[in-house]
């Protein structure tokens, strides 16, 4: 493999690309993106180039990073651009100069930005995906227009995908930056199925790249600080730890690992949940508590204890990490009805943990084929699905068949050596990278 990533390292150079510049709302934390982010830096890195960061907020090192407040989906003008923008099919004149204005000044700063770092290629994580900031995509449009610079467009999840974004009055911006049509603007999404719609609807070629675990590196065991996890957020020795490695929005379904904790066991199984609630506000989290007071099932919400690194927070309690928590569960539940691809399973298989799965649109497609071994259910718990779940929580030896045939699954399939190869492929010629040539060498003719 060594010699693998020398060979595509000095392809690359060949290229006459050394620096890489990840542009996002936000490049920080757990959420998908950001950990997703993570998996590219690292192979990047391997191949020899430097990697900096354009965004709204990053826990990226300082001197890396241009910070620009605007670029973060919560900033003021953002959020109150967004409310006006959905929801509604008419816009006024207002409306349309204020995304025009923060577009024209975030534009000036990603420049700035560009420059200041001498980047070669950009990759544009979600943001000419989703318009959780519409000024963002569109300066970085205009921007790339200007500067003739190479971009990946890396998708994880498209407008057209969430409900919120279908009745809107930006079409045309949307139509402009999500995604856009540039020749220097290569293409990335995470499944077949956004592969096929993303085509249908722009015309455009892409790649599909799934997302990824290093399954080279197998995780540490638990060591004493890991074990403490349990006692830390208030669980018994002979509690069931049922995790929910996921943000709290409603396509997670969160709802039905609240039925299997009641089903299971509802004095001993406890939901535990990893993240935030996100993006989307907090109805479906007291929702959940509702429900969850209703079936008697004691749900904790961890995000508070859960960071990048293990430490003490504000209160002097211990901080955990996502590996920690995963390492300490009996169970993952993981009943999303709808995944862009499915990061939390991987994680899942990755640390060596039995995942109980509703089989969404995209597991079937893209992740069922390779053969993994998994507590399966179709929209709603069954008797079977329950007493499949009680077999690998009695059965230590049923439990280590499954989660060793998926970790080396998971290592065959979606591997870093699958990332790897694409970028060989993608950074050593950016797509259609010869028409800005050709271009270029017009406009110095003239």
């Amino acid at each position: 493999m060594q010699s693998q990533i020398s060979q595509g390292a000095q392809a690359i150079h060949g290229a006459a690309i050394h620096r890489v510049g990840f542009v996002s709302t936000r490049i920080a934390g757990t959420d998908g993106v950001s950990l997703e982010i993570a998996k590219w830096e690292a192979v990047i890195r391997e191949l020899g180039l430097e990697c900096f960061y354009i965004t709204g907020e990053s826990d990226r090192p300082a001197e890396r990073t241009a910070l620009i407040e605007e670029a973060h989906f919560t900033h003021p003008s953002v959020l109150e651009i967004s409310q006006r923008a959905f929801g509604t099919e008419t816009r006024t004149a207002g409306l349309t100069r204020e995304i025009l204005e923060l577009s024209l000044t975030l534009k000036d700063k990603i420049h700035q930005a560009v420059e200041a770092f001498d980047l070669d290629v950009i990759i544009a994580e979600n943001a000419l995906t989703i318009p959780m900031n519409i000024p963002l995509g569109v300066a970085l449009v205009m921007g790339l227009q200007e500067m003739g610079v190479a971009c990946v467009a890396h998708h994880h999840d498209f407008y057209w995908e969430r409900e919120r974004f279908l009745l809107g009055a930006v079409d045309d911006f949307l139509r402009f930056a999500f995604p856009p049509a540039l020749p220097h603007v290569q293409h990335v999404v995470i499944n077949s199925i956004a592969a096929e719609e993303f085509s249908r609807r722009t015309g455009l070629s892409c790649r599909i790249i799934p997302n990824v675990m290093d399954f080279s590196k197998p995780p540490e065991p638990p060591d004493d600080y890991a074990r403490e996890f349990r006692r830390e957020i208030g669980l018994q020795e002979h509690d069931i730890l049922i995790l929910q490695p996921t943000r709290v929005i409603q396509r997670k379904g969160i709802e039905h690992a609240i039925e299997l904790c009641h089903k299971l066991d509802r004095d001993r199984a406890k939901l535990v949940i990893t993240h935030q609630a996100g993006d989307e506000g907090l109805a479906y989290q007291e929702r959940l508590r509702d429900f969850a007071g209703l079936l008697g099932v004691d749900m904790l919400f961890v995000a508070d204890r859960i960071g990048e690194t293990r430490g003490l927070d504000a209160q002097g309690r211990k901080r955990f990490t996502l590996s920690d928590a995963f390492s300490q569960a009996d169970l993952v539940a993981y009943p999303s009805e709808y995944e862009g691809f499915g990061n939390a399973f991987l994680e899942a298989i990755y640390n060596r943990c039995p995942v109980i799965c509703n089989r969404y649109s995209i597991y079937r497609t893209d992740i069922e084929p390779f053969g993994f071994r998994s507590i399966l259910f179709d929209g709603f718990l069954t008797e079977a699905t329950i007493n499949d779940a009680r077999k690998v929580l009695s059965d230590a030896a049923l439990r280590e068949e499954i989660v060793e045939h998926n970790y080396e699954a998971g290592a065959r399939f979606f591997g870093f050596d699958v990332l790897r190869e694409e970028f060989f492929m993608m950074l050593r010629r950016p797509h259609n990278v010869y028409r800005l040539r050709a271009r270029s060498h017009r406009f110095q003719s003239l």
